[in-house]
Order: C-alpha cells, then structure tokens, then sequence
C-alpha cells in the first residue's frame, strides 16, 4: 500500500514511522579513533537530520519520505546536456559519458530521449576511429568506457540512424586487440587491464552481434585463446579478494563497482545461475556485499571502512539482481504478471533503507536539481543517473524467467520485471521510476531493439 503524504514540511522525529534501525546512531563504536571513523561519524550526524525528518524537504508521507521532484532533476539533466561552463574542459575526454548519464537518468525519469538522436549522431560520428572504437571526441585515442558509454547512448536513443553510426567490422578488430592473453581485456591499446575492460567489452559484442571468435591478430591467440570469452570467466574469478568482494584485477583493493562489473560480465558470458558460482565464492561475495550497507545511513559505501556515496545504490544495489539469478536460476513458471510484496523478508538487503536514503539524502531539492552523492556534495550527471538506476532496482524486482540453452547465444536469457506492490511500501507510487536492465543498465527494449537489429543483418 502506498504511503500517505502529509503537506508539512519540517516535523518533529515522531511524527514519522521510521524504523529504531535508520533513526538511532550505531550502538556499537569502535574505541580507536581513526580519520576514516571520524568521518563515518560526521556523515551520520550529517544524514541523520535528513533521514528524520528535520530538514525542510517539503512535503513528507508518514515514512518520512519525500516526494521525488522529477520535474526539477529532469530540468538539471536537460542542461547537463547543453553548452557547460570553462571547468568541464577537463572532462572533455569523458564526453560520452555525460551523453549516457543524462539519457539514462532522463529515461528512468519518463522521458522519451529519441529526441535527442539526430544530435546524438552528430556529436559521436566523428569520435569513431577509423581502427574501431569510440573516443572521448575528436582526434582522440579509442577506449572501451567511452565506446561502452556511445553504444548505450545509441540504444538510448534508438533507430536506424544510430545503430548504423556503429562499424562493427572495425569494432571487432579494434576489441580483439585489446584481448589478453591472460583472458582480460584492456582498457585502450597499451592501457589498463581490469574488470572494468572486461565489462565494458562484454556489453559492447552482446548489444552489436560481435562475432565470438577473435581476429587473427588478436595478440591473445598466442596463448591459445580462439574466442572473446576464452579465459575471461577464470580471469575474473582470480579478481575475488579474501574479503569476498571483487578487485579491479587481481591482487588489489575489493571496490563495489568491480563487483557490479563481475557479476554484469559473467551474466554475459552465460546465464548467471551458471556462470557466477562458477567462478566466484559466492557466499563471500553476499557477505561482502551485503556489509556495504550501513545503518542509520540506509545507503551502500563501496568499500570497507569507506563511506556512503549514493552512486552505490547501483553499483552495489544493482548486484542483487544478478546476485538472485545465481541463486534461484531460471524460474520457468514465474508469471509477469504476478504481484511482488513490499516486503523486507527474504530480502538481501534493506530495500526500504535504500529507498530512504536515496529520497531523503541525494536529491538536490535546490533550484539545481539532480541527484548527489550525499547532503553535503553537489548533485552531478554521474550521481543523478547511478542514484536513480539503484533506486529503480529497489523499487523492482527482476526475475530470470528462462535461461539460454547455448552459452554463445548472447542476449537469450529471459528476464521480466514486476514492481514491488503489496506490504509496505514507504514510497508514493508516483515516485516509481522506470526500469532498468539489470545487465545492461538500461530499458530492456532498449537492449532489445539494438541486439535485433544487428542479430538481423548479415555479416559486417
């Protein structure tokens, strides 16, 4: 049942229905005193005055919760979009990315983006390199984050004329160069190898229909790998720390959006209820995962002793999806149609802490608009698009209905989506967003339409 919204603005703590778990401070502290527990304590008694109610938000519902203002982030995106002041210059190499963020933020939001395709085109059309892959812009070295971010711009937007933007021949070649002998991928040609490489490559062949055997002169052939996932899944299980999370590569710190990567990847390769216990500790994994959420706070830090930072609700919110497929596998007679309950049980993780913390401490509710990382940072494209992807997945729940019979049939999983319903539900149901792949990170028929696409043209 969706909760009622009372018009008062600031209201005393016990107005609201807010659980003893997001209101109280940790009883438990630890008797050292470091920098990093310093500044977990300052960024609870930050949120707490958002989480209870204490800071004008407008109005709130009996939760505590307040409106998501839609309209006002929409605004913020539409400009992130248009001409930006001297100081992005240095993130001029990041463009693509900023084309991504807004979009998907904009399409989770209800807007329809196709609007922005023809400018879309013109903007990224020369940012191909005639060897393959998209740069930042113009003149450019191709690198996958930035070729990963255009061809889900791409999809976004939708249509021929985009899909066609994309040299698939060129692509193919340009990604079997950054193939590793080790089974990884590298970010640019003579760049970094990690998770992140390993990701980005995966989305990219499984959304264009990238031929599965590697080029000639892939430089990981001479380790005897014939095809792009040859080794990969191995690769990435030597990325699992003894912590249980996932590291950039093997051997370093474990960071929750390498997890996300990980388990993205693998669910690629093949369906997750295969490939992820495959190849991870899972049971380590969930532990880890799971004690990325800190309360009162309500929202996920992405690594131990770190603090909460909103981006979290989806690089650490979105591995529970997947994180489920592993566990239940397919569910062949699962109904789409069928009501999901609101309800914590079962649950692995505070759905409703999340959802409490993304509405009471990451909007900007200023005349700025968008969504942040916390009450004390600006609000930017980046937090806007992965704090409202994460709150989409919490507001959703994703099923893997039926799974691929042939590994190498990419995008044959069946996944279906219902909104979380009956029980509690601490959200008015105007604020639910729309959904998002839990693979892809956007609209299933968005992935869809890219994938058929090309799956239906012959050759390059």
């Amino acid at each position: 049942m969706a909760a009622a919204i009372s018009q008062t603005g600031a209201a005393q703590t016990s107005a609201y229905d807010i659980p003893e778990l997001f209101r109280m401070r940790p009883v438990v502290v630890d008797a050292l005193e470091t920098d990093s527990s310093a500044m977990q304590q300052d960024t609870i008694e930050e949120c707490l005055p958002f989480l209870l109610g204490e800071e004008d938000l407008g109005p709130r519902n009996n939760h505590g919760i307040p409106l998501l203002d839609k309209q006002r982030h929409l605004n913020f995106l539409r400009k992130q979009l248009g001409p930006l002041p001297g100081a992005f210059m240095a993130a001029d190499p990041s463009r693509p990315w900023f084309f991504y963020w807004c979009l998907a933020a904009m399409t989770l939001l209800g807007e329809d983006v196709a609007f922005y395709r023809n400018k879309l085109v013109e903007t990224v059309r020369p940012m191909q390199n005639a060897t393959g892959g998209f740069a930042g812009g113009q003149g450019q070295m191709s690198h996958l984050a930035t070729t990963y971010a255009t061809i889900l711009s791409l999809a976004l937007v939708g249509g021929e004329a985009a899909y066609d933007v994309v040299d698939r021949k060129s692509m193919w070649h340009w990604l079997g160069s950054l193939k590793q002998p080790d089974g990884g991928f590298q970010m640019a040609i003579g760049g970094e190898e990690d998770v992140r490489g390993a990701y980005c490559a995966s989305v990219i062949i499984s959304l264009l229909n990238i031929p599965l055997d590697l080029p000639a002169e892939s430089p990981a052939r001479a380790a005897g790998h014939s095809g792009f996932f040859s080794g990969l899944g191995d690769w990435i299980g030597q990325c699992q720390t003894y912590e249980g999370g996932i590291s950039a590569k093997p051997s370093v710190e474990a960071h929750g959006a390498y997890a996300f990567c990980a388990l993205g990847c693998l669910s690629i390769i093949d369906s997750p209820h295969r490939s992820i216990p495959r190849h991870l500790d899972l049971p380590r994994l969930i532990s880890w995962l799971s004690s990325r959420q800190y309360a009162p706070e309500g929202g996920f830090s992405g690594r131990t002793n770190k603090l909460v930072d909103g981006c979290y609700s989806h690089w650490v919110g979105g591995c529970w999806p997947l994180i489920e497929a592993s566990i239940s596998g397919p569910q062949e007679g699962f109904a789409a149609e069928a009501v999901t309950p609101a309800t914590e049980a079962g649950s692995l993780f505070s759905r409703n802490g999340l959802i409490r913390y993304i509405l009471c401490c990451c909007q900007d509710l200023s005349k700025r608009g968008g969504m942040r990382d916390k009450p004390s940072k600006n609000s930017d494209a980046y937090h806007s698009c992965y704090v409202l992807s994460g709150l989409s997945s919490a507001q959703h729940k994703w099923t893997m209905k039926s799974a691929r019979l042939d590994a190498t049939v990419l995008g044959s999983d069946e996944w279906v989506v219902t909104p979380y319903l009956e029980g509690q539900q601490i959200f008015s149901e105007d604020d639910r967003l729309a959904t998002t792949h839990p693979v892809y990170v956007i609209p299933q028929h968005k992935a869809d339409g890219i994938r058929d696409y090309f799956a239906n043209k012959a050759g390059f």
